[in-house]
């Protein structure tokens, strides 16, 4: 019996050393401090791990916003990464300066890359491999952008926001993949030129720059 006691004590004593360290797994999710980096046309909200991280400072009901970003925040690996994207539109016929001579169809446009701040390497960059939702698309018939009652001519299609769209859990394998675009085909503005984008990251949107108006971005880095 006593035999057994001195073979256990060092067993149980190990047994604790380990517990106390914690296993891989807790060890992975230890949180680390990343910076987003955002330049949108016109507007966007970032969530990390289905949490708001940020959004553009600038409200989507200003005309011209070309603005970049910077946002600290904190999280864990896996990253679930969900940006919302919005055109400006006046309303739901998808035009802008309605009722001047510049009546028009507005274009969108997005690009993003976020580093972790402890090894300075980007993780994560805009590109085609991120899946992207259009939820809110007009005006279907481009032809209206002439009208004087635009939001009577317009044909719009609108969709509701999937429900926990930016939480880890969410499948998004059935949307199509984000379509990618230069800066020229965007015709980026003010902010774009205030970053030092990767040389992966690209300009994201729906299939339509134009009539595309609210797009759902999502992507997950291990």
């Amino acid at each position: 019996m006593r035999r057994l006691s001195l073979i256990l004590i060092p067993l149980i004593a190990a047994s604790f050393f380990a517990a106390s360290l914690g296993t891989p797994a807790q060890a992975a999710k230890t949180k680390s401090t990343f910076l987003a980096e955002v330049w949108a046309d016109n507007w966007f909200a970032l969530y990390v791990n289905g949490k708001k991280v940020g959004q553009d400072s600038v409200p989507i009901t200003t005309e011209r916003s070309f603005n970049a970003e910077r946002i600290t925040f904190t999280a864990t690996y896996p990253l679930t990464i969900a940006i919302m994207g919005k055109d400006f539109k006046e309303n739901d016929s998808g035009l802008e300066y309605i009722g001047t001579d510049r009546q028009q169809i507005g274009d969108g446009g997005l690009i993003a890359q976020i580093t972790d701040t402890k090894t300075s390497k980007v993780v994560a960059t805009t590109g085609s491999s991120w899946k992207a939702l259009v939820i809110h698309q007009a005006p279907l018939n481009p032809s209206c952008v002439n009208s004087r009652n635009p939001q009577t001519d317009c044909k719009s299609q609108i969709t509701s926001t999937p429900k926990r769209w930016t939480k880890a859990k969410f499948s998004a394998k059935s949307w199509p993949n984000a379509t990618t675009y230069t800066p020229q085909q965007v015709g980026v503005k003010e902010g774009y030129n205030e970053i030092r984008w990767s040389p992966n990251a690209q300009i994201i949107w729906g299939p339509d720059l134009e009539t595309d108006n609210t797009v759902l971005f999502r992507t997950t880095i291990k």
